[in-house]
């Protein structure tokens, strides 16, 4: 390990608004059976400084969490919480947080597969998608399946709405799939973002991922959908995606050392 990510990584312990918690004693009893963190439920009281009930958006899978920031900057009636299980991205977002007395965002380190264990019913009212991983070859570790809808179900507020904002068109169509076949209800829906700015909210085109430029810089489209997931019973796979037919049209994942440099 380069002395850079240890020099971050002794950092991150220093950071009042990064909560790292231990991987080993949240799976003490099972992965089926998680142990729930005492900050569970009380994300507006202890990390915030807020009275109970307070609004508090979620992004999975924030990086160096600049759109986390950038929201709260935006939003400073609202908390914002970044999650990502990379330590050395996640420093980036908390030493501005820091530096910059930030007070209504804060950045958890954890997998994603464990976020029942940190949020209690009602908690979050929106949660932001941005420029997941669309694991092609796994539906259940997309963060739109079935499977994390369930998770997200248990600690959504009614009527919490979910943004995904990505340039996979594979998971962009995937997830349309998953809300049709479950009649979710779906609140925007675009296939190009910059293209079709009138129709949509200012946030989703104003606030950008540091993927999310690069992605611009090559001329890619940028997709968006927001849904709710207020649904009864058990979520479905959906049946009319054709898989194939997706991976195939959006081809092997891009690598960004091929994206044009700036002039």
């Amino acid at each position: 390990m380069g002395h850079d990510k240890l020099r971050k990584f002794a950092e991150n312990e220093t950071f009042t608004c990064l909560l790292q918690p231990s991987a080993e004693e949240l799976l003490s009893e099972g992965f089926f059976n998680l142990k729930d963190h005492p900050i569970k439920g009380n994300w507006a009281s202890k990390m915030f400084g807020r009275k109970p009930g307070a609004e508090i958006v979620l992004e999975l899978g924030c990086g160096k969490g600049e759109y986390t920031l950038d929201l709260a900057r935006r939003y400073p009636e609202k908390c914002f919480i970044g999650v990502d299980i990379k330590g050395a991205r996640l420093w980036k977002g908390a030493k501005t947080a820091t530096k910059e007395k930030i007070p209504n965002v804060a950045f958890l380190r954890t997998r994603i597969e464990f976020i029942t264990a940190f949020f209690a019913p009602g908690e979050i009212s929106e949660i932001w998608l941005t420029f997941s991983d669309p694991q092609m070859k796994s539906e259940n570790s997309r963060l739109s399946s079935p499977l994390f809808l369930e998770r997200y179900r248990s600690f959504l507020k009614p009527g919490g709405i979910i943004h995904l904002k990505t340039d996979s068109r594979f998971l962009h169509e995937y997830t349309k799939a998953v809300v049709k076949e479950n009649g979710l209800k779906v609140g925007a829906c675009t296939l190009d973002v910059y293209n079709n700015r009138k129709e949509l909210d200012p946030v989703v085109y104003e606030v950008q991922t540091f993927y999310e430029k690069m992605f611009l810089e090559m001329g890619l489209p940028i997709t968006y959908l927001q849904f709710c997931i207020d649904h009864e019973g058990p979520y479905v796979h959906p049946s009319d995606f054709d898989e194939k037919y997706w991976r195939e049209a959006e081809g092997p994942r891009r690598s960004f050392s091929h994206a044009p440099q700036k002039k």
